[in-house]
């Protein structure tokens, strides 16, 4: 092998070695910053975004400003049905764990999507429970249960999620009070907080927020670093988050500086 070869050998085997170790950190953290890696891998920053470029054009990771995360934060709006088959046995150790924060004739609300269903299917009720809920499907599932009251909030039935929304629904909410919120959501952003990929949506989640003493977030992992188009509520709102166990620790810190109480679950 001549020099030159020797030399293109080095600086491919060395650019390998860089990525490699990038979506290590990525993997480890769910975010990198363009001067830490430079830190790290003692390189220029001009290498560095280079390197980030690359594997953002591979797919392996979504550029932002000064750095870069595992995947695209921007959520598009997909069918309940489509929803409801990702992430099954995580949703499902959720919604266990979600079961065990009832209290005995407790009142609650829970909001629309398909982990809060997949809680909906794992509810034991403690005495006598009232639910009042935008979700047709959640409506579906606990109206047949002797021991649960059901009130299904009314308005414009989304059909990309089966939940309500709209004025009608927020004015019913004007009547109640309840203990907690289980709300479903499409992102969860350490900056920007919750959001969901419908507006209408993202103002009634803000009303039951209102309405609600606790607000308890069931999102699984994926949900971690995402953002939808429309924001509910910053973080500093939310009391607890039950998610799975492929959360980060670095996340999980994050959320508990902000004083949230986080219930990770294995799936």
């Amino acid at each position: 092998m001549n020099e030159d070869s020797q030399k293109n050998s080095n600086q491919q085997n060395a650019l390998i070695e860089r990525h490699r170790k990038i979506l290590e950190i990525l993997k480890q953290n769910g975010t990198v910053s363009v001067s830490s890696l430079t830190e790290t891998l003692g390189v220029s920053e001009v290498t560095v975004r280079k390197d980030l470029t690359i594997l953002e054009q591979r797919k392996k990771l979504h550029r932002t400003h000064g750095g870069a995360i595992m995947v695209s934060p921007f959520i598009s709006d997909r069918h309940v049905s489509e929803k409801e088959k990702q992430n099954v046995d995580e949703k499902l150790a959720i919604g266990i764990a979600a079961n065990s924060l009832i209290t005995t004739n407790d009142s609650i609300l829970i909001a629309s999507g398909t982990t809060v269903l997949f809680f909906a299917n794992e509810i034991e009720p403690k005495g006598h429970l009232t639910v009042v809920t935008a979700s047709v499907g959640v409506t579906s599932v606990l109206s047949q249960r002797k021991d649960v009251d059901v009130i299904q909030l009314g308005g414009i039935v989304r059909f990309s999620s089966l939940s309500v929304v709209g004025p009608f629904a927020e004015q019913m909410l004007d009547n109640f009070n309840c203990s907690k919120l289980f709300l479903g959501v499409d992102g969860i952003d350490m900056k920007y907080g919750l959001t969901t990929t419908n507006a209408l949506e993202a103002s009634l989640n803000k009303v039951m927020i209102n309405c609600s003493q606790k607000l308890i977030v069931l999102a699984d992992s994926s949900k971690f670093g995402r953002k939808g188009f429309s924001k509910i509520c910053n973080l500093e709102a939310v009391d607890e988050i039950i998610t799975d166990d492929k959360i980060s620790s670095h996340t999980v810190q994050e959320l508990e500086e902000h004083g949230i109480k986080v219930t990770v679950v294995s799936a």
